[in-house]
C-alpha cells in the first residue's frame, strides 16, 4: 500500500502506456502529484485516438465484434482512454499540475510481418486474452487469424509499420 510507505518525494514521475489502464485515472495523477518534490514532473506516454493507432485498434475492432464486447463507456479505462490531447490536459489540470504541454508524436511499430506483430499483441496486451476469454479455443484462433490478415495491410516492401500515434504528455507541480 503505497499510502503506508514512508518516502522521500521524487524528481519525477513517468508512466508509459499505463495511465490509461487505472480505474480512476484522477486519483492516480493525484496520487503521481503527491509524491512529487515541489516543481517536480511528471511524463506520460499514451495512445491517441483509435483511428490513428490501427496497429492495435484493428485487434480490438475484430476482438470485440466476435466476443460480442460493448465499446467502453465514456470515462472508462482502456487504450484509447485519453487519446484526445484536452482530456488528458484536463486530468492533468484537475490533478493539480501546471505547465501541461502535450505533443503528438508518430511512433510506427516497425516490425518484420503481420506474424510479428500478432504476436507481440498477443505477449504484450493482456486485456485482448481477457476480452477473448468467453470464447472457444476455436473461436479465439480463428479471431487471432482474422487479426493477423487484417495486419497484413501494413506489410510492405518484406516489412510490417503499423500506424502508431502516441501523446507525450509533461507537467510540473
Amino acid at each position: 500500500m503505497l499510502g503506508a510507505i514512508s518516502a522521500d518525494p521524487f524528481d519525477a514521475v513517468i508512466s508509459r502506456v499505463g495511465l490509461i489502464y487505472f480505474p480512476d485515472q484522477n486519483k492516480a495523477l493525484g496520487g503521481m502529484r503527491d509524491h512529487l518534490k515541489p516543481e517536480g514532473r511528471v511524463g506520460a506516454i499514451v495512445y491517441s485516438t483509435a483511428d490513428k493507432n490501427p496497429f492495435f485498434s484493428i485487434p480490438v475492432g475484430i476482438i470485440r465484434r466476435r466476443a460480442a464486447l460493448p465499446a467502453p463507456l465514456p470515462g472508462q479505462p482502456g487504450p484509447f482512454s485519453l487519446g484526445d490531447p484536452t482530456v488528458l490536459a484536463k486530468r492533468l489540470i484537475d490533478a493539480g499540475f501546471r505547465n501541461v504541454r502535450i505533443e503528438r508524436i508518430d511512433a510506427p511499430v516497425r516490425l518484420h510481418s503481420a506474424l510479428e506483430c500478432l504476436q507481440f499483441e498477443q505477449e504484450s496486451f493482456g486485456a485482448l486474452h481477457q476480452m477473448l476469454a468467453s470464447l472457444s479455443a476455436r473461436e479465439q484462433d480463428d479471431a487471432w487469424a482474422e487479426i493477423e490478415e487484417a495486419l497484413g495491410q501494413f506489410e510492405r516492401d518484406g516489412q510490417f509499420a503499423g500506424p502508431c500515434e502516441m501523446l507525450v504528455a509533461a507537467a510540473t507541480r
